[in-house]
């Protein structure tokens, strides 16, 4: 390995590093859960679609669907593991009950689709080509839905003019892990679903923290008037 290859397989590793690091970064907020055994007006939509999104990833990355692409799934399992981890807290703690059904209905209904997606993709497309293709749609729709869904607080935000219940590290490590994975797809073998969702979940990080600085500032702004 050597030259452009060898950077991209360094530039992979980046990759895996700020994905465990966008994967650990709700690690406070639930630790905060625990300590007030209360999920406060915090959502459990990203950790719902960042369970799938690993899912996909992984059949993505395995060799009967995308050969050579392993580097793509060595930190997903830890990732799968986290999220379950975190909606397990979150289905206890929160005190709506309308969260645990949507919890359980989700999991349930992502599981029953992957093994749709497992099936549609081994019987229905012959060739790596139409696999990846399949299969990399499907990972940039539930990328993108994920690296969205911390915005189903901007409401909130915009209301309470606060970003408290923003998960700020989880939009930091989207936005780095999103920037690092399109130059990846970018370095020797063009890989358009790598860049495509990658892209766009850049892309909306950069948004979510441009919504954070600029209540951030803001608050300090008024308090200082004040």
């Amino acid at each position: 390995m050597h030259g452009v290859g060898l950077i991209r397989f360094i530039v992979g590793i980046i990759g895996n590093i700020l994905s465990s690091l966008q994967f650990i970064a709700p690690m406070p907020l639930f630790w905060r859960i625990c300590k007030k055994k209360d999920t406060e007006e915090f959502h459990p939509y990203p950790y719902i679609a960042a369970t799938m999104n690993c899912m996909l990833w992984i059949l993505y990355g395995l060799p009967i669907v995308h050969p050579d692409s392993i580097i793509l799934i060595i930190i997903m399992p830890f990732g799968i593991a986290l999220e379950f981890i975190y909606l397990f807290i979150f289905f206890i703690y929160t005190s709506k009950p309308k969260y645990r059904w949507i919890i359980m209905i989700y999991v349930v209904c992502e599981l029953v689709l992957l093994g749709v997606i497992i099936v549609i993709t081994i019987l229905c497309f012959r060739t790596h080509e139409k696999r990846s293709m399949f299969v990399g749609i499907l990972c940039d729709i539930f990328g993108i839905i994920m690296a969205a869904s911390p915005l189903s607080k901007l409401y909130d935000v915009y209301k309470e003019k606060s970003v408290e219940f923003m998960p700020f590290w989880l939009c930091v490590a989207g936005f780095t892990k999103g920037i690092t994975w399109t130059i990846y797809a970018f370095l020797d073998i063009f890989d358009p679903y790598i860049a495509v969702g990658n892209g766009i979940t850049a892309l909306l990080g950069l948004v979510q923290l441009l919504v954070f600085a600029y209540y951030t500032i803001k608050a300090k702004t008024l308090r200082v008037m004040l």
